[in-house]
């Protein structure tokens, strides 16, 4: 069974309002025997979208007295989610090195400073070319920094698309149409490349959430994921609030197992540790 979530935010989040206490009794409640939170730390995010960041020693003052504070009831481990962006993987490498992370997401939110999530981004460009353009920027990414241990949802774009002339079912439609095949050339690379880093590749439970009923990356892009020798997943819910924490846990682990996945990983330290599903 699964016993952690490794994709977790609170309200050191800009776009989280939960508090890590609310988190972390959410998890205990639901038998967790691990948490990491992983906040969000968008260097050069657009300002007319918002601000990711957060004071990193606040964050890691808070995380000891949690730590502290439920002691012999749950593992807090502390982590970040790097927004990436190729031109300043050095700031990225920076902050790797300073501060003794757990545990970092390298996730892609922006292409060219635009992020899918707002419909600017989608303006002018079919389904298909949005989202071939952001899967070559994950390879892009990927190629020019490494300091990070599992690769973030990596079908988020996805989550986002957009059918002009029926926006009430885009999601599912869109979802269910996309496919691995399309995408191939590009989505090979990119799992060939964290294959051979020894990076995992993120099960991001927030699929199933936003009603696409998979997970990210999608059923094909797993096996795919499996053909060409890849093992290390890790799992994580995605939830900026308490009730979405965990979500859908039990769909999650029938499908990897039903690919053929066995374990998934947890960091302490950097170190990897695997847990039999």
């Amino acid at each position: 069974m699964i016993k952690a979530d490794y994709h977790l935010h609170s309200s050191f989040s800009s776009d989280s309002e939960t508090p890590m206490e609310s988190q972390i009794e959410k998890a205990i409640e639901l038998g967790l025997e691990e948490i990491c939170f992983t906040e969000h730390m968008d260097l050069d995010y657009p300002k007319e979208y918002g601000e990711f960041n957060f004071s990193i020693e606040e964050y890691f003052k808070k995380i000891k007295e949690m730590q502290e504070k439920y002691s012999g009831k749950i593992n807090i481990y502390k982590g970040v989610e790097f927004g990436l962006v190729p031109e300043i993987g050095d700031r990225y490498e920076e902050l790797a090195n300073q501060y003794n992370f757990d545990f970092i997401i390298g996730s892609t939110h922006l292409y060219n400073n635009l992020d899918p999530y707002f419909s600017d981004y989608w303006e002018g460009r079919t389904p298909y070319q949005g989202t071939m353009m952001y899967f070559e920027k994950i390879l892009e990414n990927i190629q020019n920094y490494n300091k990070y241990d599992t690769l973030g949802h990596l079908d988020y774009i996805i989550r986002y698309q957009e059918i002009k002339e029926n926006p009430e079912r885009n999601k599912v439609l869109l979802f269910n149409n996309y496919s691995y095949s399309e995408y191939g050339d590009v989505l090979d690379e990119i799992l060939k490349h964290i294959i051979y880093q020894g990076k995992a590749l993120e099960v991001n439970a927030a699929g199933y959430r936003y009603g696409l009923g998979a997970p990210n990356p999608q059923y094909s892009t797993l096996v795919r994921y499996k053909e060409l020798g890849g093992e290390l997943i890790t799992i994580g819910s995605d939830a900026h609030k308490s009730e979405h924490l965990g979500y859908s846990y039990d769909k999650v682990e029938a499908l990897l197992k039903e690919v053929g996945i066995r374990y998934y990983a947890t960091f302490h330290g950097r170190e990897r540790i695997m847990n039999s599903l």
